[in-house]
């Protein structure tokens, strides 16, 4: 492994090293724009590393910005470095602000924007490395496969028969399909691997359908709350956006009836194992009757499933009790395996394929079929299994921990979620969710308020919970804090 010295909380690799020694002699002008930086061999003797360490360097700082390369003249400082190239931890962009504002510093994300849908994925991934995220949706990647996904990554570098280079199929990667539609079948539902269309991705696949279903005035039910970025998503194709109330057993079906009748929408997007952001689970009696409101109002039905793979015990599928007849299947492994690999799929009815792959040609033209190939042999050789067992007892463990510390500060669980990784739960005393996240962040701890999820705006007093970045002391007492501080300026005179 390569050596690293420290620097701060970070340790440097060599090429890295490099790079900051390059970029301390700019910004402190001892090399001006347009001038040639030393030679290779020079920089290799200066620092006492190898040439192929400064060669990777400066072609770093050349793709950031810093340098330009000259064929046959060597490396030249550019002219005008990319904004935050100079960053003060020896890296593109990073945060020149220290303390406990370092990860809201003013290279982060804005504090004064209204908090909607898209508030939260920004605070989750423009924030400083160091702060704690309880409210963001994945898990921490200490708990991913990493070493899994290296050793995968090494046999399709080494296989000479792996796809490195060029396009997918139209449908995506035959044997993931099949492997897709054997794992379909342990949930009851049925899709042939011509079925099943892969994407990048869980959100490729909604937006898919989104284009295939739905045309710009259309009418989209969701529950309330749901996932923050169905709502910005559908926002994004101009359609009206209508929510139903949700409740430990799914949606609240006399409410669900109601907007069928009044709105008549094309199209409900919903999860229904472990619902985000609830973690509740639909019970098979409102599963049957949400069909049969389905059918006799000709709405269509997008079921997100993204979440299946921490479950224990399977819940209800729409699209099993349908047979994927007016049920779309989406999923994919952002959530359990990788974000990095973006893979997904869609599974719907038959006659439906086509179009959609010609839409995925139209738009993407294709899929990775190196994200495929990884997810495929991860799945098939027992890695991913075995790593899933083990997630899902520390899930367990950590669902039980956070549940206690929250009820210890006061906070309130809406339900008991049966798996999986999120809390919804209630804060105390009518307090505003979106000032204690607001309160939290200036701390460096990421909340996620309620009404980010609910499209009424009738979850003011909610947070949702993400279990498994809950295990640090520091989410307990900012929120606390956040929480007392929250209630003083609420009872502030005006």
């Amino acid at each position: 492994m390569e050596d690293t010295r420290q620097t701060g909380n970070l340790a440097l690799t060599r090429v890295e090293q490099v790079m900051q020694a390059l970029r301390e002699r700019i910004a402190s002008r001892a090399l001006a724009a347009g001038a040639r930086v030393p030679s290779i061999r020079m920089t290799s003797e200066q620092l006492g590393v190898s040439k192929s360490t400064v060669v990777e360097a400066y072609e770093r700082l050349v793709a950031e910005g810093t340098l330009i390369a000259r064929r046959g003249s060597g490396f030249f400082v550019a002219a005008h470095a990319l904004p935050g190239a100079l960053g003060a931890w020896g890296a593109p962009g990073a945060f020149a602000a220290r303390g406990p504002l370092a990860s809201v510093g003013a290279a982060g994300p804005r504090l004064d924007r209204e908090i909607d849908p898209l508030w939260l994925t920004r605070q989750s991934l423009e924030t400083d490395a160091r702060a704690l995220r309880p409210g963001c949706g994945w898990l921490p990647a200490s708990w991913l496969p990493q070493e899994a996904v290296r050793r995968a990554l090494r046999a399709i570098a080494r296989d000479p028969h792996a796809q490195l280079t060029d396009y997918a199929s139209p449908l995506g990667l035959p044997a993931l399909r099949q492997q897709l539609a054997w794992r379909l079948a342990q949930h009851g539902v049925e899709a042939a691997p011509e079925q099943i269309v892969l994407t990048d991705g869980g959100s490729q696949a909604l937006d898919l359908l989104c284009r295939f279903l739905l045309e710009p005035g259309d009418t989209v039910v969701v529950d309330d709350p749901c996932y923050f970025n169905f709502q910005a998503l559908l926002r994004v194709h101009r359609v009206k956006v209508v929510s139903v109330p949700y409740t430990p057993s799914g949606p609240d079906l006399a409410a669900f009836e109601r907007v069928l009748a009044e709105h008549r929408p094309r199209l409900y997007v919903t999860n229904s194992a472990i619902h985000n952001p609830t973690g509740a689970t639909l019970a098979p009696a409102v599963a049957h009757r949400l069909l049969k409101l389905a059918e006799e109002h000709d709405l269509l039905i997008v079921e997100d499933d993204i979440f299946a793979d921490f479950e224990t015990d399977p819940a209800p599928r729409l699209a099993a009790f349908d047979g994927l007849g007016r049920v779309v299947a989406i999923g994919s492994f952002s959530k359990t395996m990788t974000a990095a690999a973006r893979c997904g799929y869609i599974a719907a009815r038959a006659d439906w394929i086509e179009p959609l792959v010609d839409l995925k040609l139209s738009v993407s033209f294709g899929n990775g079929e190196l994200a495929a190939d990884l997810v495929q042999r991860l799945l098939v050789d027992g890695t991913y299994r075995r790593y899933l067992d083990g997630l899902r007892a520390k899930l367990a463990d950590a669902m039980g921990e956070t549940l206690r510390r929250l009820a210890a500060v006061g906070v309130t669980a809406w339900t008991r979620p049966q798996a999986g990784m999120l809390i919804w739960a209630q804060l105390p005393g009518g307090l505003d969710a979106a000032r204690v996240a607001r309160e939290a962040l200036a701390h460096g701890v990421v909340l996620a308020p309620g009404n980010v999820f609910s499209v009424s705006r009738s979850a003011g007093g909610f947070l949702r919970f993400n279990v498994s970045q809950c295990n640090r002391p520091k989410v307990y007492e900012t929120l606390q804090r956040a929480m007392e501080r929250a209630t003083e300026t609420k009872t502030e005179p005006a």
